[in-house]
C-alpha cells in the first residue's frame, strides 16, 4: 500500500472514498479514529493509502477531480 493523501478533513476523506469506490479502486483509511479522538483538530491526520499497482490511476483521478494539491508528494510544476 502506497499513501496516496494525507489529511484532517473528514469531509475530503468520504469524498476520496466515494471517488476511489466508485472506480473500484481499494483503499485504506488509517488513524480515523485517532483523528476523531482528537477532535478533528489536526493533530492526527488521516492516511488515504491505496495498492501500489493503482497509484497512478488513484492519482489521475484525484488530478481529474481537482484535488491534485491534497496528493502526497504531487509537484504540479512537472
Amino acid at each position: 500500500m502506497r499513501e496516496l493523501v494525507l489529511t484532517d478533513d473528514s469531509v475530503l476523506v468520504s469524498y476520496l472514498e466515494a471517488l476511489l469506490g466508485s472506480a473500484g479502486i481499494d483503499f485504506t483509511v488509517l488513524d480515523r479514529n485517532v483523528n476523531a479522538l482528537q477532535g478533528g483538530a489536526g493533530r492526527a491526520p488521516q492516511r488515504v493509502l491505496v495498492p501500489e499497482n493503482r497509484i497512478s490511476e488513484a492519482r489521475a483521478i484525484l488530478v481529474e477531480a481537482g484535488l491534485e494539491k491534497w496528493i502526497v508528494g504531487w509537484d504540479n510544476t512537472t
